[in-house]
């Protein structure tokens, strides 16, 4: 799988823990500070995103970045 694709199962990894905890794009997006359309690149796999970012948006969702880096295994 080539890096585009990662990112693209990444954002999808992060939209679905993002749904299970019934928060929208913007509500993520106040929570850590950042604008709507920022989450929405990163959920399209858009960007490609810092540690110090993850750090943010593990937050904003109120997990740990173990639990955030289980996708791989997943089928997205």
């Amino acid at each position: 799988m080539d890096r585009e694709q990662e990112l693209i199962k990444f954002g999808k990894r992060i939209k679905q823990i993002r749904e299970s905890k019934d928060l929208t794009q913007a509500q993520l997006a106040h929570k850590i500070g950042k604008d709507r359309e920022s989450i929405a690149r990163l959920e399209r796999g858009g960007i490609n995103p810092t540690y110090l970012y993850l750090m943010e948006v593990c937050e904003g969702l109120e997990i740990s970045m173990e639990e955030l880096m289980k996708f791989s295994t997943l089928d997205i």
